[in-house]
């Protein structure tokens, strides 16, 4: 039998997911087989694994930290948001259906043995399993029906730490709240707290941690410091002003439109580590002025944001840098955004716009979802800021609804000949005839360094400045020592051999 640990938090982005990636590092450095699992994610950045089927990018890179494959089973309910009422429900993998808040609240007890099954499977192949929580447990309006805070760690019979974000303000008083509002059953689950996200002195904290362990019986498990980690965000909470501003030193200014429902936008968290980028997020048009690209990133509403650009007079932006020779990539959503028209009556109930006319592209929803790992080439001979990056391997993963079809005046970035493991021909993405506009289907593209490194280092040259080696970074070892980082600094920090006794107690008591 398989020990168990769940992480919970007081609220959302207290670092919840990056402290399951890190447990996940520390059991996997210790020998265990770890296995990251959470019930319900409710995100729009998204992952596909090797067979087609998509899941939330934290259970990822949480698999990643614990060293090995991403597995659906790790995330068997994904919720991902087309409005502020209504999101599409992903079960094991796969499109099931649009719910509201309230339809989706009434059908979460037939999802509960599902829930079970899929984990328990997990299980047997496990020697630790570390689940998340979503949000708070303390979310009493939600309790009768939880399957992914309490509700969970019951049907999984797990021990709970909750984590506590200080770095927001309250941490004492969110941790006494929390618990104060848990059932007795509930909080005898919680075998202590981590406060998360420190800055100072620890000497002015300890009385703090004194009186709360008293007031709670609850022990304190460690403070942890505010980390220096490079490690993916799970939503777009993590894209609040200022939180990607980065080393404003550094020589290549890039800005990704920030859109009301941005989906994956861990696409750009390669781009963000490059040792010569500057990554901004920004819904400012006055802020796209001077930069050395622009992105528009993928959407789960394309029409919805198409709208709102045109709104705050983005899309105008946009093609006024265009026109000022500013190179312009488009991701999925983006993508489409990019081209001529847009004919929908699937996603937004919007049936038809048209783009902002950079791609000579048009775009047909369908009720298909595409979902799939894929690999290709870069075409020969492409033209402009991509000049660099002809016949280069490329792979990523597909997540889309729409067929996009090209013009005369665009050429196709790539040709892919692998799809989940398959072979099959086809060609994605679109470049316009200058070199100056490119839209792709692929997250993942800028995870490489050889397409990367060219294209960035096409922009140096666009601005004078000298081409950096191709091997000068790599995304893949720079996210295998952030995870080591992460958990060394746990170690550090965290009292580990406590909650190895803690999980081990408790499989002796409910055993």
């Amino acid at each position: 039998m398989s020990l168990s640990l769940m992480i919970q938090g007081t609220a959302s982005d207290v670092g919840k997911s990056v402290l399951v990636a890190g447990f996940c590092r520390i059991f996997s450095q210790d020998g265990y087989r770890c296995i990251p699992f959470k019930s319900q994610n409710m995100a729009l950045n998204s992952g596909i694994t090797a067979d087609g089927k998509e899941m939330g990018r934290a259970q990822i890179f949480q698999a990643e930290a614990a060293g090995i494959k991403p597995d659906v089973r790790m995330n068997p309910v994904l919720l991902k948001p087309t409005s502020d009422r209504k999101a599409q429900v992903v079960l094991m993998g796969s499109v099931a259906c649009n719910m509201d808040a309230v339809e989706y609240h009434q059908y979460k007890p037939q999802l509960q043995q599902q829930i079970q099954d899929v984990y328990r499977s997990l299980c047997a192949e496990a020697d630790i399993m570390v689940l998340e929580g979503a949000g708070s447990p303390a979310e009493i309006n939600l309790r009768d029906r939880d399957i992914v805070n309490m509700g969970m760690a019951k049907l999984a019979d797990a021990p709970v730490i909750l984590v506590a974000d200080i770095d927001r303000g309250g941490v004492f008083a969110s941790i006494y709240g929390t618990l104060a509002l848990l059932e007795p059953d509930e909080k005898a689950r919680v075998k202590g707290v981590i406060i998360n996200k420190f800055r100072g002195d620890i000497e002015l904290l300890k009385p703090g941690i004194t009186q709360i362990e008293s007031l709670t019986q609850v022990p304190v498990l460690g403070v942890l410091p505010w980390l220096d980690v490079d490690l993916e965000d799970e939503d777009g909470v993590a894209l609040q002003v200022g939180k990607y501003h980065g080393k404003a030193s550094e020589l290549l200014d890039i800005v990704v439109v920030q859109l009301p429902h941005i989906a994956n936008f861990t696409d750009f968290n390669a781009l963000a580590a490059q040792p010569d980028v500057r990554l901004r997020y920004t819904a400012d048009p006055q802020q796209l002025t001077g930069a050395d690209l622009i992105i528009l990133p993928g959407s789960k509403n394309t029409l919805g944001d198409l709208t709102w650009l045109q709104s705050k007079l983005m899309d105008k932006a946009i093609i006024d840098a265009h026109q000022a020779g500013t190179p312009i990539i488009g991701i999925c959503g983006g993508y489409q955004m990019l081209g001529t028209q847009i004919f929908d009556e699937v996603e937004s109930g919007l049936s038809h716009m048209h783009g902002l006319g950079l791609l000579d592209v048009e775009t047909q929803f369908e009720t298909k979802k595409h979902t799939a790992q894929v690999k290709g080439v870069t075409r020969d001979n492409l033209p402009g800021f991509l000049a660099r990056c002809s016949q280069q391997p490329i792979a990523g993963y597909e997540i889309h609804m729409g067929v996009s079809r090209l013009g005369d005046n665009a050429i196709a970035l790539a040709e892919m000949d692998l799809r989940n493991g398959q072979n099959e021909m086809w060609s994605d993405g679109a470049v316009n005839r200058d070199g100056s506009v490119m839209g792709s289907y692929l997250h993942g593209i800028f995870d490489q360094n050889n397409f990367t490194r060219p294209l960035l280092n096409q922009l140096r040259s666009n601005k004078g400045l000298p081409a950096l080696d191709n091997d000068s970074f790599d995304y893949a070892l720079h996210k295998e020592q952030q995870f080591n980082i992460l958990a060394a600094g746990m170690r550090e920090h965290l009292d580990i051999d406590r909650i190895y006794r803690l999980i081990r107690q408790h499989q002796e008591v409910t055993a």
